[in-house]
């Protein structure tokens, strides 16, 4: 059964909301809902803005070229942000697309892109991906819109690891651990901050596998008896990960 209302238009808008808010819509919101989805004065959608919560909303004005909405109450409250990363090493543009969709609708609260030694896209699209962000927020009635870093490489992030990330349980995909299944790994593990971690398509290096190995707050995983591409393996790591430790127990 659905949580939410999944039948009526979402849309994600950068203004403040509450009771009786008008709201202007950039020319593209405007041109999507007045001639793509044929709304028009009246009609009703749900609007988000990632701080306030879940909002019904009516078109007040509409034209092609511009539009307002009108703000009339609250139908959800904002929840939290869900205390899971996902640090990933850049793909080509379609599987990353997929990659950052699939890591919003699974739960994942901040996208975090970190090159690796074998990483072979060296440079990241960010408002691309803050795009596909905010699509699939509005898609799968997402109200805790994930933020997207910088890229950062891997060894600066692992060097500052306990500083900057006191508590937080990095899980790596090791595609050199021969074990049959994850599960086995992460038994036992208290829940809490979290962070996947998913090597480049050549996989990691072997001085960043030992590394990682020796760190006292990261645990690797396998992910099967089959070779992954790095979009699959982000999913299938994220699915593992909140069904052992996160918000699937």
């Amino acid at each position: 059964m659905a949580r939410h209302d999944i039948t009526s238009t979402r849309l994600y808008v950068d203004a403040p909301l509450e009771a009786g808010a008008g709201v202007p819509l950039a020319r593209e919101q405007a041109n999507y809902l007045i001639a793509v989805l044929r709304l028009g004065e009246g009609d009703g959608l749900l609007v988000f803005n990632g701080r306030d919560g879940e909002w019904r909303a009516d078109i007040a004005d509409a034209s092609r070229k511009a539009a307002r909405l009108v703000v009339r109450g609250l139908t959800r409250p904002q929840p939290q942000t869900p205390d899971l990363h996902l640090l990933f090493a850049p793909l080509k543009h379609a599987r990353l697309d997929y990659m950052v969709q699939k890591a919003v609708e699974m739960g994942a609260g901040a996208i975090r892109p970190v090159i690796t030694r074998r990483t072979q896209v060296a440079r990241v699209n960010l408002e691309r991906m803050r795009a596909n962000v905010v699509e699939a927020c509005e898609q799968c009635g997402v109200l805790a819109v994930p933020r997207v870093d910088e890229p950062v490489a891997l060894d600066r992030v692992l060097a500052s690891w306990e500083t900057d990330e006191p508590g937080r349980r990095l899980v790596f995909c090791d595609e050199d651990d021969h074990r049959n299944g994850p599960l086995a790994a992460l038994a036992g593990l208290a829940p809490g901050p979290l962070a996947v971690l998913i090597g480049p398509e050549g996989g990691f290096d072997e001085d960043e596998r030992k590394r990682l190995r020796a760190m006292p707050d990261v645990t690797a995983i396998p992910l099967g008896p089959r070779v992954l591409r790095a979009d699959t393996a982000a999913v299938a790591a994220l699915a593992v990960v909140q069904a052992a430790l996160g918000d699937w127990r």
